[in-house]
């Protein structure tokens, strides 16, 4: 938006002095005829380099005074030829003008919204997607968790990048756009279903229904998009037949999400190092659904919206984040954090997990090889996963490991992105502390992200993150209860019973 705004005042600035150059240019006998005879002085100007923000520009400086004699042809021929090329390249220079202002390189919008410079390619879009770096920035929670499967496929990767452009184009009005979208999609799914199976197996009759479905979806889509293109823009038809098509892509997000599931590999498990073996592990994924109140019982306020209850909806991911995920499942399956208060809301983050008393984390049996606080509390190692890599970091920032930059798997790059507290110099010091960070693309620009790499993100608000904008110090979490994914979470002491 910067360099649009610059742009556009140069542009201006310039055909306002030339339009004003010219002005004195073809009429000054009118201008002097306005005038007192002792004020007929045609002013002297130039174009400089300062006015315009450029190191050169050309020097356009007015005639000496003087005013044309009635009756000399040559010169009021010469000073008509004058006119005519000085208006000619004022129409040159606001065609010029036009031109760039409808040109694909500045006007192209992509599905956020934000003004982005060059063409659309999906394969782009999908790499930038998977991660908080790149012009773009993906804030879909969803679509991160899409990400973050540890699957190998990448006829699903460019399926995926384009059934959730269709969505971000659907809700920017953008029908031919979703409807080419739609007609890629159906491009793979019929041509590479054998591709898609493949990394089915052995459930691969289970990936062929679910193509089936996603099929058939696309139909949907497609049939309401071409309703709503046959409509008067911004009519009521026109709204409810888009409506139609994101309720149908939506639908078809979720049966995408399930092939993907479908195609991690059966057995597979995170590797944890052994010396971690001693820790709570998530070996998978887990549902956490937490209720928050306020302590007075008044509602909470998103935007004028009334809410009497928090209710928010988490996925915790196990896959990139074993340990920091265990930890805080089995915390919330423990009822640690029931009947718990807010104790940090800045507007940056949201934050919790402190117990009363002189612990500041989770008193429990300590890890041998991270060992426990000043008061007996269980800490657990700083845990990151690098996009491309197939274990995570233990114990040091990615800028320690010499990899500052580089994208993380799962980015905070969502409103709602779940992040283990620490102290900021001692990587292994995190113990029951988390936050939701409220992100903003002004605090946290893509590839500048602060927080990427240097503390772990575990999980995301999947419903109800809006809510966490009225969430204040105090408020009660009322209960937090893990609704799906329990038996993925792997406790030492169930592995020394079963030895025993």
């Amino acid at each position: 938006n910067m360099r649009r705004f610059l742009l556009q005042t140069v542009l201006v600035g310039l055909l306002v002095q030339l339009v004003a150059i010219v002005a004195f240019k073809a009429f000054p006998s009118a201008l002097l005829k306005s005038c007192p005879s002792h004020h007929r002085t045609v002013p002297s100007f130039r174009i400089t380099p300062a006015a315009v923000g450029i190191s050169k520009s050309p020097k356009f400086s007015m005639p000496p005074q003087h005013q044309p004699r009635q009756g000399d042809a040559e010169k009021k021929d010469a000073l008509l030829k004058q006119n005519i090329d000085s208006v000619a390249k004022v129409f040159a220079v606001s065609i010029l003008s036009a031109f760039l202002w409808s040109s694909p390189l500045i006007t192209s919008q992509p599905h956020d919204g934000h003004l982005r410079f060059g063409l659309d390619n999906n394969i782009a879009i999908a790499k930038e997607m998977a991660s908080g770096s790149g012009s773009r920035v993906n804030k879909d929670p969803e679509s991160l968790l899409r990400y973050g499967l540890p699957i190998d496929n990448q006829e699903v990767r460019n399926l995926q990048g384009l059934i959730e452009r269709i969505g971000y184009d659907i809700s920017s009005k953008r029908t031919k756009a979703a409807l080419d979208g739609t007609k890629k999609s159906r491009v793979i799914l019929n041509q590479s279903s054998k591709k898609l199976t493949a990394s089915c197996a052995p459930d691969e009759s289970g990936c062929k229904s679910i193509i089936e479905n996603m099929i058939n979806l696309l139909d949907k889509v497609e049939d309401a998009l071409v309703s709503a293109s046959n409509n008067l823009y911004g009519s009521d038809q026109e709204r409810e037949a888009l409506d139609k098509a994101y309720k149908a892509d939506d639908d078809l997000l979720k049966q995408l999400t399930s092939l993907e599931e479908k195609m991690i590999p059966k057995g597979y498990k995170p590797t944890v190092p052994a010396e971690y073996s001693d820790l709570p592990q998530l070996l998978g994924r887990a549902t956490v659904e937490m209720v928050l109140k306020k302590p007075d019982g008044s509602p909470f306020n998103v935007e004028g919206t009334l809410v009497k209850d928090a209710k928010l909806k988490m996925v915790i991911d196990g896959y990139n984040a074993p340990i920091t995920g265990g930890n805080f499942v089995e915390l919330v399956n423990k009822g640690f954090y029931k009947n718990m208060a807010i104790q940090r809301s800045d507007g940056f983050v949201v934050q919790t997990g402190n117990p009363d008393g002189e612990a500041e984390g989770y008193v429990g049996t300590p890890s041998k090889a991270v060992g426990a606080g000043p008061h007996g509390e269980r800490l657990i190692p700083l845990e990151i996963m690098m996009k491309g890599d197939k274990t995570p970091i233990y114990s040091s920032t990615m800028e320690d490991e010499g990899r500052g930059g580089q994208a993380t798997v799962l980015p905070f790059s969502s409103y709602g992105a779940m992040g283990w507290a620490r102290e900021e110099y001692e990587p292994d010091s995190g113990s029951s502390q988390f936050f939701w960070l409220l992100f903003d693309s002004d605090l946290t620009p893509a590839g500048k992200n602060v927080l990427d790499g240097r503390y772990p993100c575990f999980g995301y608000v999947v419903e109800g993150a809006d809510l966490l904008r009225d969430v204040k110090e105090g408020d009660i979490i009322v209960t937090a209860t893990v609704t799906s994914g329990l038996e993925n979470l792997f406790l030492p002491s169930k592995a020394l019973v079963i030895l025993t």
